[in-house]
């Protein structure tokens, strides 16, 4: 059966992090919600998503399609009522879509019409769906613990260096990662490091946490719980509740808390973000569909960056704030809550970011870890330029 994951109810309210690639590539635990799917289901997911996205993403319909909402995250209940899905049911949690067993003509109709058939089943057992941002921080400590289970099961961990300090069982190390005169904490929750990972001399780290590959944790970095460091990402200072998606760096000191950070972005030494307002009150953010800040409901809630920004050194960023796609910021004081794609500057005001310089930067922070920026890369960025001129 063929399977695919559709990302075209949710992502708007999911922008700026969903500017750039198909929800199924957002990271959450230790996986992004591609792999998790994929591994739940035993199936090459294939992925349907926004015309300016979907030409870069191959999707062959068959006659007998499963159909996910990539927003949802899998768990073994809920893929147990899946595989009991009828040909032409739909299964849905309250008024949230999880899944449907479709046709292709069945298919071509939600393609077109945004229309399933009209057999509904509803799921009442537990599932967690990205509604917003900040539910992947939410999210993230039950997503560890689970995937951390499913991939390290039946195992064995390398060893860490004779240094390094282990308290706890759950703590699973994969091959060539060196984890050397550190401390790691597992007894509130598990901690996996990738492989090739790097932990380096009197880093602190408390579980639940996941380090992927080729990520790296510099000295003395004091990281804690439900924390996930993406392949490839440099960090160190002082980080809470946070996820780097990927190819991103927070190398020096600093604070980062309650935060998603998207891929080739950096922050730059002695960052901080606030993820507390001083009244403790409610936050509010930045929401791209309504074109207004929403209420979050949560009291904890930091930064939130799509892919390619930067900030300089002694960036602070205030509660709630919201960084769009390739945004340069720099300055002293707090820039505002709301910083647009493609824009440079700080507290002191904001001007359009030439595209092609912005390409440029882009360019050369990718080849720092010998990839390229393709056309297709280019492309993406340009739509994203167009689609956000007007917010600048």
């Amino acid at each position: 059966m063929n399977l695919i994951l559709t990302d075209i109810d949710g992502r708007e309210n999911l922008l700026p992090l969903s500017y750039t690639k198909h929800c199924a590539f957002l990271r959450i635990g230790l996986n992004t919600i591609q792999e998790k799917w994929q591994r739940a289901l035993g199936k090459q997911p294939q992925l349907h998503t926004i015309q300016y996205l979907q030409v870069y993403y191959q999707l062959q319909i068959q006659e007998t399609n499963l159909l996910v909402n990539a927003l949802a995250l899998p768990n073994d209940d809920l893929i147990k009522a899946i595989n009991y899905l009828d040909q032409g049911s739909v299964l849905s949690a309250g008024d949230v879509f999880i899944a449907a067993k479709i046709s292709s003509q069945e298919m071509d109709n939600f393609m077109q019409y945004g229309t399933l058939p009209n057999d509904k089943v509803d799921y009442r057992g537990h599932v967690s769906v990205i509604k917003y941002p900040w539910h992947l921080f939410e999210f993230n400590d039950e997503q560890i613990r689970l995937d951390f289970e499913l991939v390290t099961k039946g195992r064995v961990s390398a060893k860490p260096h004779e240094s390094a300090t282990i308290i706890g069982d759950n703590v699973f190390i994969e091959p060539g990662a060196e984890v050397i005169n550190c401390s790691l904490n597992a007894l509130d929750g598990p901690i996996y490091i990738g492989k090739n990972a790097n932990v380096l001399d009197g880093a602190f780290i408390r579980g639940p946490f996941a380090l992927c590959e080729s990520a790296t944790v510099n000295m003395g970095a004091k990281i804690r719980s439900a924390t996930t460091i993406g392949p490839h990402c440099k960090v160190g200072g002082e980080i809470n509740n946070s996820i780097l998606t990927g190819y991103s760096n927070k190398a020096h000191d600093g604070f980062l808390g309650n935060s998603v950070i998207g891929e080739w972005c950096n922050l730059g030494a002695d960052t901080n973000n606030s993820n507390l307002k001083n009244n403790y009150g409610l936050v509010k953010v930045w929401n791209y569909k309504l074109n207004d800040f929403i209420n979050t409901e949560k009291q904890f809630c930091g930064l939130i960056m799509g892919d390619h920004s930067k900030c300089g050194i002694n960036t602070m960023f205030n509660t709630g704030t919201v960084v769009g796609v390739s945004a340069n910021i720099f300055g002293a004081g707090f820039p505002p809550k709301n910083i647009p794609s493609f824009s440079w500057g700080g507290a002191g005001g904001f001007e359009p970011y030439d595209f092609y310089k912005a390409i440029n930067t882009a360019r050369a922070v990718m080849e720092r870890r010998n990839i390229t920026l393709d056309q297709k890369g280019i492309d993406v960025l340009k739509c994203v330029f167009e689609l956000t001129k007007e917010t600048r």
